[in-house]
């Protein structure tokens, strides 16, 4: 059964949504502790003063800002605690936007958004909203005293919630030493071509059962052998990756008829359905009732 970790309301309008929200993910990272060798012990970390060797006791613990190696400006948790922002429980829409608007870099973490008692029938209606218009909602929430950023789109039957980061902490591509010269860089007409015909070549549905963490799964299958008590048989290295430029249109030509040999056909580009065609092709309010 499910559980929820956060209960408020979709403020849009006049109108009030009251949600429950639930983690759309479960990360399946392999978890370790830091255990001595020769005993088997797990080790212990403690909060010891460097000029005293003293251990510090956690109420006795403030935060420091570094303002230059050494020197900090300490402050209390309660003083953070003043300025926290307001803890209202409402997810304040601010805009409707396009969904191909939204850069998936400004994307962080993925919530389900549920209807709490009373709500379901406005729950369903923002859905429903969302998904005719083809529009997402920006708004902003305030989650464990954080401030949030966060875009409700409609997914299926349900309203799926990320948060996301702000404008000024994703980083320009400019600052990257490789900028220029990706910029400066020429391609030919040919080569663009070929390019694209081995990305048709290659183009298929997006299937996520198909991607496997494959590290993760060779280190859950490695401690299995070692609880077993079998020896485990380290795999063979890989090859240094080559560090010279290849032959483009050589590499090209050489992928292209690989995939040929495949027997992969190119796919060929769907027209993308104007404005005017999508609605002709909505199905009529009536219809829509009986879901």
């Amino acid at each position: 059964m499910a559980r929820a970790i956060w209960s408020g309301a979709i403020s849009f309008g006049l109108v009030s949504v009251p949600v429950k929200m639930y983690s759309a993910v479960e990360r399946k990272t392999v978890q370790f502790h830091q255990v001595s060798r020769d005993s088997g012990a797990r080790i212990s970390m403690r909060r010891v003063d460097p000029t005293s060797g003293e251990e510090i006791e956690y109420k006795d613990i403030v935060k420091g800002y570094e303002l230059s190696p050494g020197q900090y400006v300490l402050i209390d948790p309660a003083e953070l605690e003043e300025i926290a922002p307001q803890r209202t429980r409402t997810i304040e829409i601010q805009d409707f936007v396009e969904l191909s608007q939204i850069d998936p870099i400004y994307y962080d973490h993925p919530y389900y958004l549920a209807p709490a008692a009373g709500g379901v029938k406005p729950y369903r209606l923002l859905v429903d909203a969302m998904r005719d218009t083809a529009r997402v909602a920006i708004a902003q929430v305030v989650i464990r005293s954080k401030e949030q950023l966060v875009a409700l789109r409609a997914t299926g039957r349900v309203i799926t919630m990320s948060t996301m980061v702000f404008a000024d902490e994703v980083l320009s591509a400019e600052r990257l030493d490789e900028y220029a010269e990706i910029e400066s860089a020429k391609t030919t007409k040919r080569e663009l071509e070929m390019a694209e015909q081995l990305i048709s070549s290659l183009a298929t549905d997006f299937d996520p059962a198909k991607y496997h963490d494959t590290y993760r799964e060779q280190v859950l299958a490695m401690i299995e052998r070692k609880a077993a008590g079998k020896q485990v048989v380290s795999p063979p290295e890989a090859e240094p990756a080559s560090k010279t430029v290849p032959d483009l249109m050589a590499a090209l030509k050489a992928s292209l008829d690989a995939a040929r040999d495949a027997g992969v056909k190119p796919r060929t580009r769907k027209p993308r359905a104007t404005p005017a065609k999508a609605a002709r092709s909505r199905k009529p309010a009536a219809s829509r009732s009986k879901r």
